[in-house]
């Protein structure tokens, strides 16, 4: 079975070498049929064209050199308005944002929180709920997405 971590060091450069941005991925393992999401960005803005040629360039790479046991669904596209986050420097570019969270494990006994992307300290990230601040080490967090303000 492949690693996230492994899947994503024999990813990125193939999406970067494209004149894309790596901005994260989703490998979700279902069975016989697993889910390899990959999100890409771009600073024009990304087409469907875009995708169409990533898609394509990482599908003959996953080919060669066949990380992923069994079949998949690959599926590329831009991170949209709910854009979800990855990594802390992704983190420190949405402070003043509404974020969601999805913890791995509860914290209060919840796993869910949605509120101001108050603060990046290190690698921990302040949320601020309510009238409440929480602080969870990124290392922590499931899965965050930006909440789009329209």
């Amino acid at each position: 079975m492949a690693r996230k971590d492994d899947l994503y060091q024999l990813l990125k450069p193939v999406v970067e070498g494209m004149g894309c941005d790596f901005w994260g991925m989703d490998f979700i393992a279902q069975g016989k049929r697993s889910l390899l999401r990959i999100y890409i960005d771009k600073e024009s803005g990304v087409l469907v064209d875009d995708c169409e040629k990533v898609s394509r360039q990482i599908s003959a790479i996953l080919d060669v050199e066949d990380p992923i046991k069994g079949e998949y669904t690959l599926e590329v596209s831009s991170p949209g308005w709910d854009r979800p986050l990855f990594n802390i420097e992704q983190y420190k570019a949405y402070i003043g944002s509404v974020v969601e969270v999805r913890l791995q494990a509860p914290f209060n006994g919840r796993r869910k929180f949605k509120g101001l992307l108050a603060a990046v300290e290190n690698d921990e990230v302040v949320l601020q709920v309510d009238a409440e601040e929480f602080i969870f080490p990124v290392e922590t967090i499931d899965k965050a997405n930006v909440v789009p303000q329209y």
